[in-house]
């Protein structure tokens, strides 16, 4: 059974200037796939498996856009706290 503290949700802006694209996706699942936690992004009414490349590009995310991740299970909080990291940090981009 799952305690409350195994899920955590947090909802940011992609701030990078190319946007969510295949590089962007690549680091995010590279982190998620980390996780034993199930990582799911929301976009609007679309929800896709963070830990899949090609469906995280099926979100189409331009610079501005706001993003959801959720996770639950074990290490919720810390996978969100480093993909919100990544995000923040405009993905390495510096842009």
């Amino acid at each position: 059974m799952m305690a409350a503290d195994d899920r955590a949700e947090r909802t940011l802006k992609i701030q990078n200037e190319k946007g969510f694209h295949a590089i962007p996706s690549t680091k995010f699942v590279q982190i998620a796939s980390k996780f034993p936690c199930e990582i799911t992004v929301v976009k609007g009414s679309n929800e896709v498996n963070g830990k899949s490349i090609l469906s995280l590009l099926t979100l189409v995310a331009p610079r501005g856009t706001q993003l959801t991740i959720r996770a639950r299970g074990e290490g919720a909080e810390e996978a969100i706290a480093k993909l919100a990291q990544l995000i923040e940090d405009k993905f390495g981009e510096g842009k």
